[in-house]
């Protein structure tokens, strides 16, 4: 949801000319050109969480001490818009789109691996206070005696 938002308050950034579908859409647009406009709308967003659920499922099996949340998200992109995306003939690879698009993307893949490492401590911490037997309002604050 973070990336979204901050794809979506960026995008009003951009200049007129590459005010276009952001790759998401391009994808879905692309995978099912005769789909109508509502289905598209539907498949870009359940696709989109989708994939980032699955991705951010693989960054939740890395070790805590070797993952970075904002490099993961640089890495998805990279990985996705310079590698299978382009090789899967879906798009062409950012290289040749705009800069300030590219720009943005990354910044918002930034922001999801931010959100994304952020609510993994999160789970880590409930796991071991709110869901566990026996929890003081310290264990629950995170507060030590």
């Amino acid at each position: 949801m973070a990336m979204t938002a901050a794809m979506r308050q960026m995008f009003f950034l951009l200049k007129n000319e590459h005010r276009y579908p952001l790759p998401p859409r391009e994808i879905m647009a692309q995978m099912h050109a005769k789909a109508p406009e509502r289905t598209l709308r539907t498949e870009t967003v359940l696709a989109h969480f989708s994939f980032g659920a699955a991705t951010g499922a693989l960054y939740a099996l890395l070790p805590r001490r070797l993952s970075s949340g904002p490099a993961y998200g640089v890495l998805v992109w990279a990985l996705s818009y310079l590698g299978w995306i382009p090789a899967l003939c879906i798009l062409s690879p950012a290289t040749k789109h705009p800069m300030q698009r590219n720009l943005l993307m990354v910044a918002a893949h930034v922001v999801w691996g931010l959100a994304l490492s952020g609510s993994l401590r999160e789970l880590d911490r409930s796991a071991h206070s709110v869901f566990s037997r026996g929890v003081s309002r310290d264990a629950i604050s995170g507060r030590r005696k």
